[in-house]
């Protein structure tokens, strides 16, 4: 499910005209098979705070949880419920924490559920003038709901939507609606991008 972003997720950052290395991730949901997951570029200066963002737009979360990055042993990210957003991972940008022997971190939203996300730097690209970043450029598979608790609550949630003779049907499907576990639609995710003030 897409949502438009609360004033609170749309961060204002410098724009800069340097031709800045670009970064190509590719984000994959942990625990899940088939796998979800996402494939997207941005700029070397972007900040863990705006991946934070960036990611909560690609996958289809609603970003009411908290989240947390870990880096080469690091955390960073949003630990309290009273802060919108860490000014750690503000002012941490991606090229300062990637590096030759730095080419795989954790992303954790929702430290109830428990999504564990993948980010691995898939290739270091030439900045393009005319391209949209952020930027998606492939992807798989709907991200599960919020709060239908974590990967066992997902698949067995799916389970019962199967069955519509299951005595828990009904119940399920009015909470989560109809869900397509294979709904991927990357033109809806860039426009959703578009929407960010994120480094470009």
């Amino acid at each position: 499910m897409l949502l438009s972003h609360p004033p609170d997720r749309v961060m204002a950052v410098r724009k800069s005209s340097k031709k800045l290395p670009v970064y190509q991730l590719r984000i994959t949901l942990q625990g899940l098979e088939p796998l979800i997951w996402r494939k997207i570029q941005v700029t070397s200066d972007t900040t863990l705070a705006q991946l934070h963002s960036i990611i909560q737009a690609v996958m289809g979360w609603d970003g009411a949880h908290l989240h947390a990055f870990e880096v080469a042993g690091t955390s960073y990210g949003q630990t309290e419920l009273d802060k919108l957003d860490d000014l750690e991972s503000d002012q941490i940008e991606l090229r300062q924490v990637i590096s030759g022997s730095t080419l795989k971190f954790t992303y954790t939203y929702d430290f109830g559920d428990d999504w564990q996300h993948e980010i691995l730097v898939e290739k270091v690209l030439s900045y393009d003038a005319e391209a949209p970043y952020p930027l998606c450029v492939e992807g798989q598979r709907a991200c599960p709901p919020e709060d239908c608790g974590g990967t066992w609550g997902y698949t067995e949630l799916l389970e019962v939507l199967k069955d519509p003779q299951n005595p828990e049907y009904e119940d399920r499907l009015e909470w989560a609606g109809p869900i397509d576990p294979e709904a991927f639609d990357l033109e809806t995710v860039n426009k959703e991008l578009n929407t960010l003030d994120v480094p470009g």
